[in-house]
């Protein structure tokens, strides 16, 4: 046998360090030893609140005066530790999260805690001293919140119109400055991570348009620039020409997310400006730049579709917000009242934005899903049985399900406390627990939403994935090599065949078992119109889709009498790989997962239980089977299939 030269020297070395007694070291390998070296894809999820508000968001969280958490509290509870509410309650969560976005509202923000206070520059005007005044003479809850619905009612004397220290730049920028500073404070890269955003609450005729702003920088950078109000615009192009001029600016990154399209009264995925005029390409290409995620899910309902969008979808019931618009049979809504729902939720927004890429070229609404809980208590909390409510009048109590839902009279609540969801967390997939890290994966869409539990997803897409790789240790190595993450996109595969998707959903540890996964598609037909179908993919207890597509439901074990459940049924972890048995390779279509756990006590059962509540509303529900929602995978045929 020929001795290659390389072993040659490798011998002789290991002769000269046995003779001379040294200590063997191993040649130097031209490849690492260690398989992880080269691996630089995400490994871990990270989870976290991406809409929390605080007692700085002046006129729903902190209106009566009286409620005092603020941003410290919120990070204190984030990274684990016990904090009290209003009223003296310990509260803690299951367990830590990894990251926190305190987003309060920017329209007068810090105005009541500067109130309170007596801030300087707000008492040097006559309009702030009067505010002072009769802040210090109010004394019941009515009293804190006429002053808010004064100040926005033209010709009072606390007419915000009258107040010019609300447009001072450094009586702002010192409210502003101090948040960032504060989250710098709180950030510690590698254990807990402290996003600086806002929230952007354009509310044009009572629709929701509000966006979460959320930074990739420190406060250095985002002091350089104040927040966008909507007091200033409601028109979402003026907020990414503001999201432009900050990055032009600092250098920085940053975002934008829509939440609670199913209060935006058709207007979230409408398919026109806000001067009505048609989407073209070139909108279409700025909303997706500045909006590539949006929150499906939180406190105000679900977002991810309606009933009466999705008629064949035996789960698209699910936490939906009927107040605002009002309960109606389908049989009674017109076509006006259904297309203001088809512009309002999130798989419809998905399908239009199919539509609209054929038209125009280019999808407005591609992005991928995030959950916030949108509680403005500072208590980021999504726990069925650790639910303390939006507001701080929401605290746990014998009668809160039917007190009304919002903070203050001025809003004449047309909802109960009952209709909130304790939901909204979202799943990031990052390299590491960074700002940067949780940003760019904000960014690229490798995220996805839950209702709460801490479910594990992972979701690739890909040509040639077959069962074994599901199967692997290393799954998610084979997901990234063979195909993308969810938030990617796929072309054309080979010879026209259907994508294949890897799929792998792990339950919460301290949670229930699942049900089942789904995938939900999304195309464009030969018409241009769009069309969706969900598929069971991978079903717990041995259970099969039967010959009409039905599935057996998979049971319950909820004792409401307790308010508890077994995990005597359902599954630790359901995989697949599945193939698109309907795939045509000339249409635009998405894909995303929703996974279903079993059914468990809603808040409102642990609620009746700890409470000994025994004639509750029939109309409150009880139960709920709460999921996760993975962001889609979008397929484009080559431009020799269109």
């Amino acid at each position: 046998m020929r001795v290659k030269p390389y072993q040659t020297m490798l011998a002789s070395g290991l002769a000269i360090a046995a003779a001379s007694g040294a200590v063997h070291r191993p040649a130097v390998a031209q490849q690492a030893y260690s398989p992880y070296v080269a691996e630089d894809y995400p490994r871990q999820v990270l989870w976290g609140d991406t809409h929390l508000h605080t007692n700085l968001s002046s006129l729903d969280a902190s209106d009566s005066g009286r409620f005092t958490l603020g941003m410290e509290d919120a990070y204190r509870l984030a990274r684990g530790e016990v904090v009290e509410d209003n009223y003296g309650s310990p509260v803690r969560l299951s367990r830590p999260l990894d990251f926190l976005v305190v987003a309060d509202h920017s329209e007068f923000l810090g105005l009541w805690e500067a109130v309170k206070s007596g801030n300087e520059a707000l008492l040097a005007t006559d309009w702030g001293r009067k505010w002072r005044e009769e802040y210090l003479e109010a004394e019941s809850y009515e009293d804190y919140a006429a002053l808010d619905t004064e100040m926005l009612t033209p010709g009072t004397p606390l007419d915000r119109r009258s107040a010019p220290v609300l447009d001072d730049v450094p009586f702002r920028k010192n409210i502003w400055s101090g948040i960032g500073e504060l989250a710098d404070v709180y950030n510690e890269p590698g254990r807990f991570t402290a996003m600086i955003g806002f929230e952007w609450s354009s509310t044009p005729g009572w629709s929701n348009l509000h966006r979460v702003v959320m930074f990739r920088d420190d406060s250095n950078k985002t002091s350089q620039v104040l927040p966008l109000t909507a007091t200033e615009t409601v028109d979402p192009e003026d907020l990414w020409e503001y999201l432009e001029n900050y990055e032009a600016l600092t250098g920085g990154q940053v975002l934008a997310a829509p939440h609670n399209s199913n209060l935006s009264n058709g207007l979230m995925f409408t398919d026109a400006k806000m001067d009505r005029s048609p989407i073209d390409i070139a909108y279409a290409e700025q909303r997706a730049r500045w909006e590539p995620v949006v929150e499906v899910t939180q406190m105000k309902g679900d977002s991810e579709t309606h009933p009466v969008l999705s008629p064949t979808d035996e789960f698209a019931e699910y936490e939906t917000w009927y107040s605002f618009a009002g309960k109606m049979p389908p049989s009674k809504m017109d076509e006006k009242a259904i297309n203001r729902l088809r512009s309002s939720y999130i798989r419809a927004g998905l399908r239009s934005g199919l539509e609209i890429q054929n038209e125009v070229g280019a999808n407005p609404f591609k992005f991928g899903l995030i959950g916030g809980t949108d509680a403005h208590n500072a208590l980021p909390d999504a726990e069925e049985n650790n639910f303390w409510g939006k507001f701080y009048t929401n605290a746990p109590s014998a009668d809160r399900m039917t007190d009304p839902g919002l903070s203050s009279y001025k809003m004449q609540s047309p909802w109960k406390t009952a209709e909130l969801a304790a939901s909204g967390y979202t799943g990031v997939w990052a390299s590491a627990n960074t700002r940067e890290a949780i940003f760019d994966a904000l960014k690229r869409r490798e995220v996805y939403a839950t209702t709460g539990p801490r479910i594990e997803l992972r979701f690739f897409g890909g040509w040639d994935f077959y069962r074994s790789d599901v199967m692997r240790s290393d799954f998610a190595k084979a997901g990234y090599e063979g195909g993308v993450p969810m938030g990617g996109d796929l072309t054309r595969g080979p010879d026209g065949e259907a994508p294949t998707f890897m799929i792998r959903a792990v339950k919460d540890p301290l949670g229930a078992n699942l049900d089942r996964v789904q995938v939900v598609k999304g195309w464009v037909d030969a018409d241009g119109s769009s069309q969706e179908a969900v598929f069971d993919v991978a079903l717990s207890d041995k259970r099969t889709v039967q010959a009409d597509g039905s599935v057996d439901p998979v049971g319950s074990t909820v004792d409401l009498t307790s308010a508890s459940y077994e995990n005597s049924i359902g599954s630790n972890e359901l995989a697949t790989v599945w193939k698109d048995p309907q795939f045509d390779p000339h249409q635009l279509a998405f894909y995303y997962v929703r996974v279903l756990e079993i059914p468990t006590p809603r808040w409102t059962a642990y609620d009746a239980a700890r409470f000994g509540l025994k004639d509750v509303p029939e109309d409150i529900p009880m139960i709920t089977q709460e999921r996760a929602y993975s962001s889609p995978i979008w397929y484009t045929p080559s431009e020799s299939d269109q």
